[in-house]
């Protein structure tokens, strides 16, 4: 360190120093949040995003996104086979409240060999 750095720090005290300040508003609370419409009415929801977007401008965007997916080739496309399994385990899962309720036993499912 040079000689004339060394030990020739300036002296401030609060008063001088303008960070220091603090003004006593900026330290008060946030008054609590108010609603924006003080009528009572409910104002009518807007659809947004792509219920918002027209049905054929959403549909371009999905096949896009299919054709993307096709040529990357991380789409799947079922087999019958495995859209009739999807389709049975949805359906035993959209049903299984109903047959507990009425004490039926719930199906076991078919192991595949």
């Amino acid at each position: 360190m040079s000689a004339q750095i060394r030990g020739v720090e300036p002296r401030t005290t609060n008063e001088e120093n303008p960070q220091a300040k603090v003004d006593v508003q900026e330290l008060a609370p946030d008054p609590p949040p108010r609603a924006a419409d003080t009528t009572g009415e409910a104002k009518p929801r807007r659809p947004r995003g792509f219920a918002a977007m027209d049905r054929k401008l959403v549909s371009e965007i999905a096949r896009k996104g299919g054709k993307a997916a096709h040529s990357a080739g991380t789409a799947h496309e079922f087999t019958s086979d495995e859209a009739r399994d999807a389709g049975r385990k949805g359906g035993r899962a959209t049903h299984a409240k109903r047959r507990e309720a009425q004490g039926l036993p719930v199906e076991a499912e078919k192991s595949e060999s």
